[in-house]
């Protein structure tokens, strides 16, 4: 759901939508990343506290699943450059991981996938795993696929990950005095033109923009939509109370929002403007106002309280403007770009011109504002525009005021390994 756009960046310097009328992913997001400095955060004396990894019931023995037949990875000369082939043990703490974790997540992209001819085996064993035999889920793993490295177009292995989550605001079906803020739909002006008709090399890629006489022009900006100069008057879902949780939740792409009578509203990233997304956050840096250990989302709110008079003023300097529409009620969490409920703790968001979209992927990295490791099978479920290159993930932590302190402080240095059935080399999507 990425603007997640996604529908993902966490910190400041992060999160780019694509340009007024410039290319931009054809799928969005399911959550946008979320505010967060430009610099890598420093390590304090102690880590934040997280959640404890789940302890595993020790499972009865049961024997593992049949393996496919043998098959010798792709030699270097049918990979992607982006791929190569590594031995399990590479892997930091793999045997570490309640893989089993992974495998409801991993059904999820089995229903998308099934049918495609690379992933019919696998998907048809992962249904037999049982979800707490962490032993034999790891074992299925190993005679299924085959991990590779991950590595950026200049070769480097090293990478980011940020955070996302799926935020809970206070609202209401009609405007009043506490309601005041409004959460458009996509209004009847808005043009979104995809070009690989025409241009078949720009697959998935489209323009946002405006008819103006003969002549299609960008839309309009922030500070335009909230002026009244977009034809967006009629298109409003819901209106808030909070005007910053507001623009955090068009970060996010995606959230609740709870209604007076006690209903709550799940609202999606529908569309946004097409210009490209400024850092608040490196703007309050840039003005001397915040450090930038502090220009986190939480550092940003905290100044939002404080100069109140000035917060109209500095959202607008972001551009960016995203729509929404309303979505099922359900108890999964959001709907990503592969079209499944996001999983907290194992979906990330990658950039679907690197890694397959739906495909496992072995993430190390660390906790947020610590050195403890975080070593963890997730799956490729979402998209965001400001997430770019090969080495990049931002990583769902799930709904909530807990989940969204874990994200909004979440910049991290990362390595990523793709896993892929065996018999089939990796393909670039």
């Amino acid at each position: 759901m990425q603007i997640r756009v996604p529908l993902a960046v966490t910190l400041c310097a992060c999160a780019v939508l694509a340009s007024s009328c410039a290319s931009v992913p054809n799928s969005p997001p399911a959550t946008p990343p979320v505010e967060a400095p430009p610099a890598a955060q420093t390590t304090p004396a102690e880590p934040p506290v997280v959640p404890p990894e789940p302890t595993v019931p020790v499972p009865t023995p049961v024997p593992a699943p049949p393996p496919s037949p043998p098959a010798s990875p792709p030699t270097s000369g049918d990979l992607p450059s982006a791929y190569s082939p590594v031995d399990w043990t590479t892997l930091p703490d793999w045997s570490g991981d309640t893989t089993s974790d992974a495998i409801p997540a991993l059904l999820l992209s089995c229903s998308t996938l099934k049918n495609q001819p690379e992933w019919q085996a696998a998907c048809a064993l992962a249904v037999q795993l049982r979800k707490d035999d962490a032993a034999s889920a790891r074992r299925y793993f190993e005679a299924n696929f085959i991990p590779y490295s991950v590595r950026n177009a200049d070769g480097g292995a090293e990478g980011l990950v940020t955070g996302y989550y799926e935020p809970l605001l206070t609202g209401s079906r009609t405007p009043g005095k506490k309601f005041r803020y409004p959460l458009y739909g996509v209004p009847d002006d808005l043009l979104v033109v995809d070009l690989s008709d025409q241009y078949p090399e720009l697959k998935g890629m489209r323009v946002r923009g405006r008819m103006q006489g003969k002549k299609i022009v960008p839309y309009y900006t922030r500070a335009e939509i909230e002026r009244g100069e977009a034809a967006v008057r009629g298109r409003e879902l819901l209106w808030v109370d909070d005007q910053v949780e507001l623009f955090f939740l068009q970060v996010q792409g995606s959230g609740r929002v709870k209604l007076p009578d006690g209903e709550t509203v799940r609202v999606g990233y529908a569309e946004h403007n097409g210009h490209p997304y400024k850092s608040i956050g490196r703007v309050l840096i840039d003005r001397g106002e915040l450090s930038a250990d502090k220009a986190s989302m939480q550092g940003i709110k905290q100044w939002a309280k404080q100069n109140p008079d000035m917060l109209t003023l500095l959202l607008q300097q972001n551009p960016a403007y995203v729509f929404f529409r309303e979505l099922p009620g359900r108890d999964a969490g959001p709907i990503g770009a592969l079209g499944v409920a996001l999983t907290p703790g194992r979906s990330i968001a990658v950039d679907p011109a690197s890694i397959p979209l739906g495909a496992p992927v072995f993430l190390s990295a660390t906790w947020p504002l610590s050195a403890r490791p975080l070593n963890r099978l997730m799956l490729a479920q979402d998209t965001g525009s400001a997430i770019k290159g090969a080495v990049r993930a931002d990583f769902f932590w799930g709904f909530g005021d807990e989940a969204g302190s874990i994200a909004g402080r979440m910049r991290q240095g990362a390595r990523m390994w793709l896993l892929y059935p065996k018999g089939f080399t990796p393909r670039i999507p």
